[in-house]
This record gives structure tokens, C-alpha cells and sequence, in this order.
């Protein structure tokens, strides 16, 4: 299922003239030799784009990009020598390199001079002639003296790839250069024999061993299979690694086909999203790329607010809401329509080979659908200056981590939760276990709740509790009617630690310091002691403030029917978390709300 949809993928794109036809790829250039008539080069034009980008300090600059070329199918070069045919490296077309290459640069160009001398001995032009004769004059011992070559030398032997102009024009232009090209690519595997093939259901002939796929992340070598056998165990019953790609027939077309259509939506930054080691890529079926963009704008970056949205819908919740209704959406100047069909797969670096993570395949408008209910259930009080509208599952697995400072490593997360979360929000399922343990290990380390732990937290249990009690207090904000013990409980803690700070200002240590873990998993041995301390926290205070943190506190204390047990579980812990995160926001809440009516 998943290589049909791709090389159905492959047709589309290929319908639309968005993607390179069979024998061709898109690779980056950087660089052309230019020959003239006798082979001599007589420069190296620089190709590469100029694009602006921003500096870590806000600031724009420039900088120099290569530019991608169509160019002839490259085949996989992770050892070995192994000459691309019209474009490659400094290796092979100049027989140049650095110091740590030096010892087979000359075999590299010897069998690039050998594949393109073959080639184009037969054909009859004078870009091919032309070529020919480079590779039979170029003396690549001589070639570090060559002052076109010192220029950029430095650029060269970093891997940059060369092609080649003949008199100013692209020799990959030349009619009867390509024609050759194309000629030979349509007749291989014409005399092989052929199987059944198991995506296209056709005779033809098997790809022994698949091309590679470029851009997952955690990929060693930066290119690897999808479809590959290197034991035994892997192989069809009575098959041997020695049949390679024939223990499951696939025709060399359609894994041409769907490697491209991979490699083209990883190419694309709206094709694709990474959570950790999982690389996600999206397409809708018909190629339109629209869809993509959409699915990036739920599924990647967060929304945030500014001026123009803060006080509006964002772009984000108009196209849940209105998708979600079945209703057709403008998305720029594309009219997306919710029954069409898209893909999601998650993809991992596995022992020199790509797994699958997950696949998901249903209507766009479905995707939608739980994606909004997703961000719904996280919707949670924020503060004024924070941001961000959206948590966006990138952000969800950031709150399992420690907040990383400048110049430290970031911490890694779990291999599992990537997949196991975005398997939860395509498919409306129950969040995995693995986030809520990973927040409630931050919790505990931290002593605290940070705004994405809480929203975790709500969301996690809205799908999993069908404890009314419990239920009640899964809400965007604070709860104060009800009398569920460990939610109010945590109001009181907040409480508690909101009268220290008023009574003795900032200091070092706090009882959310020492308190906070055992207050929230063993209340019974706790309260009784934070509430002695308040006693004291109250003397220091002045009558009016006295006043309001005994009313405040004599409140919460009448909520609680039921004397504190000695020990609450993970659920009722979670509770007592959002309580507290609740109660803290309600302070922030009222102190930002006054100040704003001062202000006006």
C-alpha cells in the first residue's frame, strides 16, 4: 500500500511536469566547466543562487546556495569508486581533492574519463566531442596551478558538483547528447527477465536492489533503502540474499518511481516535518502541493499571535474549523477540498536501511478533523506574553525535556514518543503512555508545571479518565466550584506559596522547592506542615493582605469533605498538578487584567 501510493505519487507529479522523467533527477550544482570547441576549459561559471536569510541576531544577509539541475539519474555511491555520468564532484570530473581524499582521486577520474569517453564517442556533436577531448588533454597534476581552478579551489574540494557548458550553453541541453541518454535509459532491462511485479501488478523487470532515499534524519551515510535484503532471515521462504531485490518482486520502474516521489517530498520543506529521529512526510493524492502546505501549517510550526490575530481567529483555526465542517477552504488561491484522499508516513533511520515508523491514509478533511479535536482537548489558560497559540507536537515532546540553556546539548527524546504521538493525533486515539511519563518526570525534576505540562496533562486524561470528578477539572481554566480533594489541593499549595513570596519576598528556597513532589504525591504528611508554616507567613503581612489570603485559604479548606490520604495516585497527582497550574494563572490572570485597566 505504501509504495502504490507513492508511485501513484511518482504519475501525478509527473502529470503535472513537477517532477524529472525516468533517467533524470533533480542534484545540486554549484559549478560549470566551461569548454570551448577543442575540449580546453576555459572557465568555471559559478551557478549557485544568492538567497537571503537571517542571522542569529534578527539581521538579513545573503548567502550563496546551490542551484538544482536536472541532470542523469545517479545511482547509490556510498563506497567504492563510482562515476556519475555529466555531473559530479571535483574527484571525478577535475581529478581534484583534499587532503583526505588524495590517494584514489586519481582512480575516481580515470573511471569518470572512461564512462564519459564510452558514452560519447558515438555521438555526434560537438558538446560530446568537446568532452571528450577535456578528458583526454586535462592533466589533473597540474590542475592546483590552473589560477581559474586556485579561485575556487577551496569550494571545489568540499564536494561541490560540476557540469558542463560547451560555448556558453548547457551541454545537459544538447538534443543529441540527451537523446543518447534517453535512448540507453528506455532499452536497460529490456533482455532481463520479468516477474510479476507486486505495486503495478505487470511483467517487467526487477529492480535487484532499489535506489536510495535522501533526507531522513539519523541516516548515516545521508542515503539509504527503503527496500533492501542483507539476510537471510529477511528473505520469501526458500530465498537467498543473493536475489537481492527478487525475494519481493517490485519492477524497476515503479521503484524508480516511488523513490523519487519520496526524495522530491523531502526535497520540499512544506513535504515533510521531523519530531526527533522520525521524519514525517504528507502528500494528497493528484500531487496538488496546497494540501501539503496546509498539513505543515497544522502538523509543524505554531501559531503565534501578533497584533493582527490576537484578538481574532488565527489562520490555523479557520482552516480546522471550516475543513472540519466538510466545507471547501482558499488556501492560496487553491480551493481545498475535504474528500480528498492524503497520505502521512512516518519514516526512521533503522541499521542502514529506513523503516516505517507508521502510515496513515484517509480524506484530508478526516486529518483535519482530529487535528482540531487534538488541539482542542490541549487548549489551556497561557500567559499574556506567551506567544504561542498552538502547541504543536514538536512542542508537546519539547515539554518531556529540560529546558536547554545557551551553549549546552539539548536532550534527545524517547525513539518511541515521536511516533507513538503523532500516531495518537492522525488516528483520534488515546495519547501514549510514553508522553504523560515523560512530563511527569520533567514535573518532578523541575517541581513545577510549566504550561505545555499542563495542557498535556488536560488532554491526556480528557481521552483516557471517565472519572466524572476527575473529569470536571479538565478545563481550559481555573475550577472554582468544585470539590474534587486533589485539584484543590493544588489550588492550596499555590496558594500557600503565593502567601510566602507576599510575606517574605524572593528568596532562595521556597516550599515549592521542598515541598511541591511530596505535597502532590504524599499529602496527608505535607499540608499539615504547610499550613503551621502559613501561620507564621501570615503574621508578616499587613491586615488588608492578612485578610484576603485567610479567606482565601479558609475557602479551599472548606472544599476538602474528606481527611487527605496518605498517598494519591498518578491520576489524582495530576490533578493536584493542574490545580496548581490553574490557581497560578488565576494570580497572573487578575494581577495582568488590573494592570491593564490601570494602564487605560
Amino acid at each position: 500500500m505504501i509504495l502504490q501510493a507513492l508511485y501513484e505519487y511518482y504519475l501525478d507529479l509527473l502529470k503535472n511536469g513537477e517532477i524529472e522523467p525516468d533517467g533524470w533527477s533533480k542534484e545540486k550544482v554549484s559549478y560549470a566547466v566551461l569548454l570551448d570547441n577543442d575540449g580546453k576549459m576555459t572557465d568555471l561559471l559559478d551557478l549557485r543562487e544568492t538567497v537571503r536569510v537571517k542571522s542569529e541576531k534578527d539581521t538579513e544577509k545573503y548567502k550563496k546556495i546551490p542551484r538544482r539541475e536536472s541532470v542523469p539519474e545517479r545511482p547509490s555511491r556510498t563506497s567504492g569508486v563510482r562515476p556519475f555520468y555529466l555531473c559530479d564532484n571535483s574527484k571525478y570530473i577535475l581529478g581534484i581533492g583534499d587532503e583526505k581524499s588524495s590517494g584514489r582521486v586519481a582512480e575516481c577520474f580515470k573511471a569518470s574519463k572512461e564512462l564519459h569517453q564510452d558514452r560519447l564517442k558515438n555521438v555526434d556533436s560537438p558538446a560530446a566531442r568537446a568532452i571528450v577531448q577535456f578528458f583526454d588533454t586535462w592533466q589533473p597534476d597540474k590542475a592546483k596551478d590552473d589560477p581559474i581552478i586556485q579561485e575556487k579551489w577551496n569550494d571545489l574540494v568540499k564536494g561541490a558538483n560540476l557540469v558542463f557548458y560547451h560555448n556558453f550553453k548547457p551541454v545537459l541541453k544538447d538534443e543529441k547528447i540527451c537523446k543518447d541518454w534517453q535512448d540507453a535509459v528506455n532499452s536497460a532491462g529490456q533482455n532481463t527477465e520479468g516477474r510479476l511485479c507486486l505495486v503495478s501488478g505487470q511483467i517487467a523487470p526487477v529492480a535487484l536492489s532499489h535506489p536510495q532515499i535522501k533526507g531522513v534524519a539519523g541516516v548515516t551515510s545521508g542515503e539509504a533503502s527503503l527496500v533492501s535484503f542483507n539476510q537471510e532471515s529477511f528473505c520469501s521462504y526458500g530465498g537467498t540474499t543473493a536475489l537481492q531485490g527478487a525475494n519481493a518482486p517490485i519492477s524497476k520502474q515503479v521503484a524508480l518511481g516511488y523513490t523519487k516521489a519520496l526524495n522530491s517530498l523531502l526535497s520540499n520543506p512544506d513535504g515533510f516535518c521531523r519530531l526527533g529521529e522520525t521524519t514525517i512526510v504528507y502528500w494528497a493524492k493528484g500531487g496538488n502541493k496546497a494540501y501539503q502546505e496546509a498539513a505543515s501549517t497544522m502538523l509543524d510550526a505554531e501559531q503565534e499571535a501578533t497584533d493582527d490575530n490576537s484578538s481574532q481567529e488565527s489562520k490555523l483555526d479557520n482552516i480546522m474549523k471550516k475543513m472540519s465542517a466538510g466545507l471547501e477552504l482558499d488556501w492560496k488561491k487553491t480551493t481545498l477540498n475535504p474528500d480528498t484522499e492524503f497520505y502521512v508516513l512516518g519514516l526512521a533511520p533503522n541499521a542502514g536501511r529506513i523503516s516505517v515508523d507508521f502510515f496513515w491514509h484517509n480524506k484530508f478533511g478526516k486529518l483535519l478533523e482530529n487535528v482540531k479535536e487534538h488541539y482542542d482537548r490541549l487548549e489551556i489558560v497561557r500567559a499574556k506574553q506567551d506567544p504561542i497559540l498552538h502547541l504543536s507536537p514538536k512542542w508537546l515532546i519539547a515539554q518531556t525535556l529540560r529546558i536547554t540553556l545557551p551553549g549546552t546539548t539539548p536532550d534527545k527524546p524517547s525513539k518511541r514518543l515521536p511516533r507513538d504521538l503523532m500516531f495518537s493525533i492522525l488516528n483520534n486515539a488515546p495519547y501514549p503512555a510514553t508522553l504523560l511519563n515523560g512530563v511527569v518526570i520533567r514535573m518532578r525534576a523541575e517541581q513545577g508545571v510549566r504550561r505545555g505540562q499542563a495542557a498535556i496533562l488536560k488532554a491526556y486524561y480528557l481521552k483516557k479518565s471517565r472519572d466524572e470528578r476527575f473529569r470536571e477539572v479538565l478545563t481550559v481554566e481555573l475550577n472554582k466550584d468544585t470539590t474534587y480533594m486533589p485539584y484543590v489541593l493544588g489550588r492550596l499549595f499555590a496558594v500557600l506559596e503565593r502567601l510566602q513570596k507576599d510575606a517574605q519576598g524572593d528568596i532562595n528556597t521556597t516550599i515549592r522547592d521542598r515541598y511541591f513532589n511530596a505535597a502532590c504525591a504524599t499529602p496527608k504528611s505535607v499540608f499539615s506542615h504547610l499550613m503551621r508554616l502559613s501561620n507564621y507567613h501570615k503574621d508578616k503581612l499587613e491586615p488588608a493582605a492578612r485578610i484576603f489570603y485567610e479567606k482565601q485559604i479558609t475557602d479551599l479548606v472548606g472544599r476538602i469533605t474528606e481527611t487527605p490520604p496518605a498517598r494519591f495516585n498518578l491520576d489524582e497527582q495530576s490533578a493536584f498538578q493542574l490545580g496548581y497550574y490553574h490557581q497560578v494563572r488565576d494570580f497572573y490572570t487578575k494581577k495582568e487584567t488590573k494592570e491593564d485597566d490601570n494602564n487605560g
